[in-house]
């Protein structure tokens, strides 16, 4: 007999989540890193953040908000103010610190307004998020106390020149869900690097609105930081939509700080809650990065450092797989943002675990398609022929990474077409 509780069976168990992170820490020298969602680390970039820690250690009234005293509940009240004030000016919003709470990276604010806005209700019935672009973001898949609180739909797909393809999201239909209480979409969206235009947010903001539940926009890879969207950088925000940034894919993974903004009840449940979990969240990203807010060096930081970057190494990868992968059924979806490449082989003869289980092997790490499909319950071949590559690490180690998913790929294949003994 299973004594744990249930808590316990929910949350000490495989996930997607626990796989990419052990991935993560277990990569040595000689393997070849493209799974996980770590940033690149980019010189001058860094070279910031290193004059910032030179700055905070030598003044001890910075020093003292870095590491000596805890935050208030919500999080550093300067940092929080500070955002309030840059997205006020950047985007027209009227926002103000109460606005915006901290929380320790955006996995636990996911796990906070996930289980916020759905789940077991006091009246017995099962509330659920709707994720209506799916593949959607593995971390999603596991943080509800509730089995079965996602509820996805899957995309379309639309073929593109090149062998390049683009998901859409289908918005007809999407009243006839039952039992949602939040909707949630990723910008740009991890794994694809798909861009949802600023009319898409808009008119999943009105059926939002419609059902009277609120419209979660993850934009921990796009505008306004880190800014890594290489398409439109429109952005929406009203008193219905919860927006959920991040300092990580700045090249601050280790600091763990999410940002949430949102209406003044969900900010206060979400303070509330780190309050009960945590007393406060960390304060060191935010105070490396609240002078080049305030100053505009972080925009200036995004957009000619940041961005370029990354654009150039999505170009790179992309020519490195049409070339490695002559003669194969590659599909990439439209790189759009983010630092991720996926990759769609139709009619793949094994299942993508099973070739994230080879390359492994091999040495290299990625990402198997079929964890990005939380709560869509339905069969879709598809799932099973996607892999997520991150592009971001030493260019020498992708371009080998990603000749080995060729090589594999080719010889599932080959497989399958050679005569039967």
């Amino acid at each position: 007999m299973d004594h744990r509780t249930r808590f316990a069976r929910r949350f000490v168990r495989p996930t997607g989540a626990l796989e990419l992170m052990q991935d993560l820490g277990s990569a040595g020298p000689g393997h070849h890193m493209l799974g996980g969602g770590n940033p690149a680390r980019i010189a001058a970039v860094e070279a910031v953040y290193r004059r910032r820690l030179a700055e905070i250690a030598a003044d001890p009234a910075q020093f003292g908000r870095f590491a000596a005293a805890y935050s208030a509940p919500g999080g550093e009240s300067g940092f929080r103010a500070a955002v309030a004030r840059s997205l006020a000016a950047r985007y027209g919003w009227p926002l103000s610190e109460r606005n915006v709470a901290l929380t320790s990276g955006s996995q636990s604010a996911f796990f906070t307004l996930f289980n916020l806005f759905a789940g077991e209700c006091g009246d017995g019935r099962l509330r659920r998020v709707l994720l209506p672009l799916a593949p959607e973001y593995i971390g999603y898949a596991d943080v509800g106390l509730t089995e079965g609180m996602l509820v996805a739909r899957r995309a379309a797909i639309e073929e593109l020149p090149g062998g390049f393809f683009k998901y859409r999201v289908r918005l007809e239909g999407l009243d006839a869900v039952p039992d949602v209480t939040a909707i949630c979409v990723s910008r740009p969206t991890n794994p694809s690097g798909n861009v949802l235009t600023l009319d898409e947010l808009k008119s999943l903001d009105a059926h939002a609105r419609a059902r009277d539940v609120p419209l979660i926009v993850d934009v921990a890879y796009g505008a306004p930081f880190p800014g890594i969207q290489f398409t439109e950088e429109g952005l929406l925000w009203n008193e219905n939509v919860v927006l959920c940034l991040s300092l990580s894919k700045l090249g601050l993974p280790a600091t763990r700080t999410g940002i949430v903004v949102a209406a003044e009840p969900v900010i206060e449940a979400v303070t509330a809650f780190n309050a009960t979990a945590a007393l406060a969240p960390g304060s060191t990203g935010a105070v490396i990065i609240e002078p080049l807010l305030v100053s505009g060096e972080l925009e200036t930081l995004c957009r000619d450092v940041i961005r370029p970057y990354y654009e150039a190494r999505s170009r790179q990868a992309v020519a490195w797989l049409q070339e490695a992968c002559v003669g194969l059924p590659l599909r990439i979806h439209r790189p759009e943002g983010a630092f991720f490449l996926w990759l769609w082989f139709p009619g793949l003869p094994i299942a993508s675990a099973e070739l994230y289980r080879r390359l492994k092997a091999r040495g290299v790490f990625v990402l198997s398609g079929h964890h990005f499909f939380p709560g869509l319950d339905e069969p879709w071949p598809h799932r099973d022929e996607c892999l997520r590559i991150n592009f971001s690490q030493a260019p020498e180690s992708v371009a080998a990474g990603i000749r080995a998913i060729a090589d594999e790929v080719r010889r599932a294949f080959d497989a399958r077409a050679a005569p039967a003994p």
